[in-house]
């Protein structure tokens, strides 16, 4: 049986809506702290992006926590990935994320880490969302959690992002323009730059409550890249509202997505000898990444889309880097989770060591063109199961004679059927593309 709240990445949707309301985050404050009390928690962690709906959230998961008798340690803007480090070293036995990741101000979310820093498994999310349904109570006062503000969450976590490099000035020669996305990276990213020795100039960083995501960071890199070219720097990194994705720009202005930092992050571990197996990716990763690892002898498999789900397939094969074209990486060598800001010194660090350029580095995996459109649905509904949409599939396949890849697939956040096809020739790719999510609009109508 599916989940009624949880989707792939945790709880997500527009703000007011459904279960993004403050009334709905207390009983799930009060959820949470019930069914984690009963494994013994007694600490639960909250973060949050900059977004401004996240004061309200905070409060409202703060009061059910301290109601089911849990204590509450407040980090305020954090990154994700900081979230789940910090969740590991401050003895807390589970961390509450409050973010929409990369969407629009008007979103927001929850997404919950396990005190080892893990998206949660299935079964404690069933647990939380069964205990939704039953009326909520409050412990005795006596018995009531009590909130603590950690004031030094940000150093910490700085900290542990330049640990996973050694050496002060590292990085020192380095320029790099870096956007965090009027997000939770704000206070972050810059710093962990310019104390390894990077020269930085920094964009997206002045967060109003109102601004997150919106014409910047990784999912609108069009100012990094002007500014990257215009000022003659290096590079460019790009972060997502949550910090937990990475997209890079080159020096010529050429981005490069989580697919292409993944192999440069692999192949510079190969050549380090500590790769220790193979590489994750998802059904959506590039066909070119999957010929680029096959032709260094490194292993390749495909998780379900979403990081939590390779997570799993890393752990399950004792891999150490995974990630997706989106621009979740893992590297479970440093640390627990996605994180964009590690993930960008792993890539860094493949730059100095290799005397390379970032455009140079990416040269050794070529990109298939690959088309993606979204097909927005009114209710929930798998085109897959339809006979006409099977028939389609199997007819733009024919037409890519066996060379390239067709995938349909529900998105876990937003009401969306993704379309996806992929082979050698764009032009082709593009109309197959159209064609086939035309037949799934036509499927939905």
């Amino acid at each position: 049986m599916g989940k009624k709240y949880f989707g792939t990445d945790g709880i997500r949707g527009r703000v007011g809506d459904g279960a993004i309301t403050a009334e709905f985050m207390l009983k799930l404050g009060w959820a949470a702290g019930k069914v984690f009390s009963a494994n013994g928690v007694k600490n639960i962690l909250i973060g949050k992006d900059t977004r401004i709906s996240g004061y309200m959230f905070e409060s409202a998961l703060e009061a059910g926590i301290i109601s089911a008798g849990v204590n509450v340690k407040l980090l305020g803007p954090m990154p994700t990935p900081g979230i789940a480090y910090l969740t590991r070293t401050l003895g807390a036995q589970a961390g509450i994320v409050i973010s929409a990741s990369h969407n629009p101000f008007e979103d927001n979310g929850i997404k919950f880490f396990s005190g080892e820093g893990t998206k949660l498994p299935d079964e404690l999310e069933f647990a939380i969302e069964d205990m939704l349904d039953q009326p909520m109570t409050t412990v005795s006062s006596d018995q009531l959690g009590k909130a603590y503000r950690i004031e030094d969450a940000g150093g910490r976590y700085i900290e542990f992002c330049k640990s996973t490099l050694f050496g002060r000035n590292k990085l020192a020669g380095l320029k790099v323009v870096v956007d965090c996305a009027n997000g939770a990276t704000y206070h972050i990213a810059p710093s962990v730059l310019t104390e390894l020795g990077v020269e930085v100039h920094e964009i997206g960083v002045s967060p109003n409550g109102l601004n997150i995501n919106e014409q910047c960071g990784s999912t609108h890199p069009a100012l990094l890249q002007k500014t990257v070219v215009e000022m003659g720097y290096d590079l460019g990194i790009a972060l997502d509202g949550d910090g937990d994705r990475l997209i890079m720009v080159d020096h010529k202005g050429e981005l490069v997505d989580g697919d292409e930092l993944v192999y440069i992050i692999a192949r510079h571990k190969l050549e380090l000898g500590v790769l220790n197996g193979g590489v994750v990716g998802t059904l959506m990763s590039n066909l070119g990444m999957e010929l680029a690892l096959k032709e260094l002898s490194i292993p390749f498999v495909r998780a379900n889309v979403g990081d939590r789900y390779v997570l799993e397939k890393m752990r399950e094969n004792e891999w150490s880097v995974g990630g997706e074209s989106s621009g979740h990486i893992i590297c479970l060598n440093k640390t627990s989770t996605g994180d964009g800001i590690i993930s960008a010194l792993q890539v860094l660090d493949a730059i100095v060591s290799n005397a390379k350029t970032l455009n140079e580095l990416k040269q050794g995996m070529t990109k298939m063109p690959q088309t993606m459109v979204n097909v927005r649905l009114l209710e929930r509904f798998d085109p897959v199961e339809n006979a006409t949409v099977q028939q389609a599939i199997s007819a733009t396949e024919d037409k890519l004679g066996g060379r390239g890849r067709v995938l349909l697939r529900m998105s876990g956040t937003e009401p969306l059927v993704r379309v996806m096809v992929e082979g050698e020739d764009a032009e082709l790719v593009g109309e197959l593309a159209n064609q086939l999510a035309e037949q799934v609009q036509k499927a939905i109508a």
